[in-house]
């Protein structure tokens, strides 16, 4: 990809869809993880944790790449 304003706002609108994308995909995951837990599915909902915790830390991976190409 080009280095040029316009390839670096496109890259950072991409990229912010994905995060949307992510941060939805996470509190679907957190509602079954509820549910999982109050149905007895202790370790289900532990894994499903974990999971969680990943999509949290990528997202802030993705959150500085998307201010760092903005601000470029």
């Amino acid at each position: 990809m080009p280095d040029s304003p316009e390839a670096n706002i496109a890259a950072a609108d991409a990229l912010t869809l994905l995060l949307h994308n992510q941060h939805a995909i996470g509190a679907a995951i957190e509602e079954v993880t509820k549910w999982l837990s109050e149905n007895g599915e202790g370790n289900v909902a532990s894994n499903a944790i974990a999971a969680l915790e990943t999509l949290d830390m990528n997202a802030q991976a993705i959150t500085d790449s998307i201010m760092r190409l903005r601000q470029l």
